[in-house]
């Protein structure tokens, strides 16, 4: 089982998200729990309870360090989360190498959904980690929170209907890209498959789908190719 404890101004955001699909299904299954808490509940009445204006001039507002750091540490002394991520454009940029980590070392993660022009500089030490799920800017963190919550359950033992399905995707090989994909009908206007895949021959197909897998990688990912070590 992995917990999600996710803090936000939009919990229904968050909530709506994991009730779908396979999260859906984890959920009703008790594998998986995400609580989303609404950052407001914090704010103790303040006259700014969330943003306030920038010191040193300049557009947009900033997250208020105090209504951050009631939510955390309440919520921390309740569910005891082990790892504690704040959602930044700053932050380590999420690769399938991070969510097999997050997967595999903690039970409970706290996640924070950043909103306007960022946060406090000083909410910083509250947080164990700060990870970006992509070179964009999003208006809030909470999409970045549901690809964190949707990437990590998925590597849980039971979240899944394969056990093996984790491991055939992209990126999940060292960072290749999928090999390609077919099924019924055998051929579709003109299109067939691959006769190796219908050969039988398992030993054929697993060589096949990795040169695949790496040519597919050198052609759409370059970058990710130019990573690789290469295999003997």
């Amino acid at each position: 089982m992995i917990s999600f404890d996710v803090v936000t101004l939009f919990p229904e955001f968050i909530e709506a998200g994991a009730r779908v699909g396979v999260l859906g299904r984890a959920l009703e299954s008790g594998i998986l729990v995400v609580r989303a808490h609404q950052l407001r509940d914090y704010t103790g009445g303040s006259p700014h309870p969330i943003d306030d204006s920038p010191y040193g001039g300049g557009p947009g507002m900033v997250m208020r360090a105090e209504p951050i750091y009631a939510a955390v540490e309440a919520i921390s002394a309740r569910h005891a989360p082990e790892r504690r991520v704040l959602l930044t454009p700053q932050g380590t940029p999420l690769r399938q190498a991070e969510v097999r980590r997050l997967a595999s070392t903690y039970t409970s993660l706290l996640l924070f959904c950043g909103r306007y022009e960022g946060v406090d500089e000083r909410v910083r030490p509250l947080f164990d980690e700060e990870l970006s799920v992509g070179d964009y800017v999003l208006t809030g963190g909470e999409l970045g929170a549901l690809a964190i919550i949707d990437a990590v359950s998925r590597l849980v033992p039971g979240v899944l209907g394969s056990a093996d399905s984790p491991a055939c995707e992209s990126f999940s090989d060292s960072e290749l890209l999928e090999y390609p994909q077919y099924t019924r009908p055998a051929e579709f206007r003109g299109m067939t498959v691959p006769a190796i895949l219908t050969s039988g021959n398992h030993a054929a197909i697993a060589r096949w789908r990795h040169e695949q897998a790496q040519e597919r990688t050198s052609l759409r990912r370059p970058d990710l190719a130019s990573r690789r070590r290469p295999t003997r």
